[in-house]
């Protein structure tokens, strides 16, 4: 009986090692898998996210909508809309925003597109050159986001305004 006792003390003993070592080994993998995961870190590591969203629903008639490039704009993924004038709409670090426009060219007579929006967290400017006139204009430009901590973010845009 007493070698039944120690036999079984030393296989649980041997057991609970095995159980330690595991959970220390995988400890570093958790750790690394948690920053890997933190969208906080992305964002004050000096990167600005920009999310594809729907076409808004509050844009009734007049409006500029731009994607990425033109396969992205024949599929609808678009980066940034606007309501010629008053609003624009972005996903910016996860977040959907409208945001006042501050300036906008009048894009029906001239051959390139300014628009500036600002709001405490982004300024944004939208430049580009009409490359097609018809019912809609056609643009082709930049897309340049900054944050108050000097962080810029620039991407080309191809997109339309029109009503």
């Amino acid at each position: 009986m007493k070698y039944l006792i120690i036999f079984f003390s030393a296989f649980l003993l041997v057991a609970c090692k095995k159980d330690k070592e595991t959970v220390s080994g995988t400890a570093p993998a958790d750790s690394l898998s948690i920053v890997k995961d933190s969208a906080a870190t992305d964002t004050s590591s000096g990167k600005i996210l920009v999310g594809n969203i729907p076409f808004p629903k509050e844009i009734k008639e007049c409006s500029c909508y731009f994607a990425v490039n033109k396969a992205d704009f024949e599929a609808e993924k678009y980066i940034y809309a606007d309501d010629a004038g008053k609003t624009a709409y972005m996903k910016l670090d996860g977040k959907r925003l409208a945001m006042n426009l501050i300036s906008s060219s009048d894009m029906e007579v001239d051959e390139e597109l300014t628009k500036e929006i600002e709001n405490g967290d982004y300024k944004i400017s939208v430049k580009g050159k009409k490359i097609k006139g018809e019912e809609a204009l056609l643009f082709e430009g930049t897309l340049t986001i900054e944050k108050p901590d000097g962080t810029v973010f620039t991407t080309p845009i191809y997109g339309e305004c029109g009503c």
